[in-house]
């Protein structure tokens, strides 16, 4: 494609055919993610085309069953800028998709004490918005301390290797 025409300013696909549009990094550190799930979510039609664009925030995004439907809270989508009727509001309650047993597995999970439900990343696949969201229990400061400990070993470890190969 030539510079400047049609150009799309989110990510490029990835190998397995998904782009990304926002990730939340912010989750891995402060839980410890038990299981993770694929879900659709419920947009119109200026939502689509601000995520197309690459623009969408999950820093304080959480998900939370309420009357037997899967709601994705606080993620923030800015209004496409080139829409007729004024866009849509950025940060409202979005629903997900997702199978029934599924959604029971979850609620039932997420009221066990200490587990909640937090988004990881916002995608498109084939076409598609997902979000995929994990079942996570809290991590306390020691867990977050020891976690950087063993990435920080690791990176050393991986350090001395490729230093000892040259």
């Amino acid at each position: 494609m030539a510079k400047g025409r049609g150009k799309r300013t989110g990510t490029s696909p990835a190998a397995d055919g998904t782009r990304l549009v926002a990730s939340n990094r912010r989750a891995r550190h402060d839980y410890d993610i038990v299981e993770t799930l694929e879900c659709g979510i419920v947009l119109v039609g200026s939502e689509v085309k601000s995520l197309r664009d690459g623009r969408a925030s999950l820093q304080e995004a959480f998900a939370r069953v309420d009357g037997g439907e899967l709601w994705l809270h606080g993620m923030h989508i800015p209004p496409y800028s080139f829409s007729r009727d004024g866009g849509h509001e950025p940060v409202r309650p979005r629903k997900l998709l997702v199978h029934r047993r599924e959604l029971e597995r979850l609620a039932q999970k997420s009221k066990e004490s200490g587990f909640t439900i937090v988004p990881l990343r916002v995608y498109f696949s084939g076409g598609l918005a997902k979000a995929e969201v994990a079942l996570a229990r809290g991590k306390k400061a020691y867990d977050k301390r020891q976690s950087e400990a063993e990435r920080s070993a690791a990176r050393e470890i991986q350090r001395a290797m490729s230093h000892r190969r040259r």
